[in-house]
């Protein structure tokens, strides 16, 4: 496994969250968990723009940090399904807010990205 040179410095609160949380799709997946959607096959149903590879990875670190379970069920075929733990489920307020502000910036985003895109079609 990759090893960085210079280590991370986890001295304070914001790079923890952003170590357990921070990543594309990190707060999809916990608020696609939070809302029933367990089985990998539903996940990445729900999240076609990412990679099977990139959701798997994602779980595999939100797992090594206790933010879900992973559960597989002893049958033919093998079923999985994933949780969130108890420390998972105190980041929802998190998620939630994180989603809130989203929603209200997005006309902003929208006419800024226009706006851009208006100023290379000029160039």
């Amino acid at each position: 496994m990759y090893e960085k040179k210079i280590p991370k410095d986890f001295d304070c609160g914001m790079s923890i969250t952003l170590e357990i949380i921070g990543g594309k799709w990190k707060p999809c997946l916990i608020d696609s968990i939070s809302k029933g959607v367990r089985r990998p096959s539903e996940i990445h149903r729900c999240h076609p723009d990412a990679t099977k590879r990139v959701l798997n990875l994602q779980l595999k670190e939100l797992e090594d940090h206790g933010v879900v379970r992973k559960t597989i069920y002893p049958v033919l075929p093998p079923k999985v399904e994933y949780f969130l733990t108890d420390l998972g489920k105190t980041l929802l307020p998190l998620i939630s807010n994180m989603e809130k502000w989203g929603t209200n910036y997005m006309p902003i985003f929208n006419e800024l990205q226009q706006h851009k895109r208006d100023l290379q079609e000029a160039v």
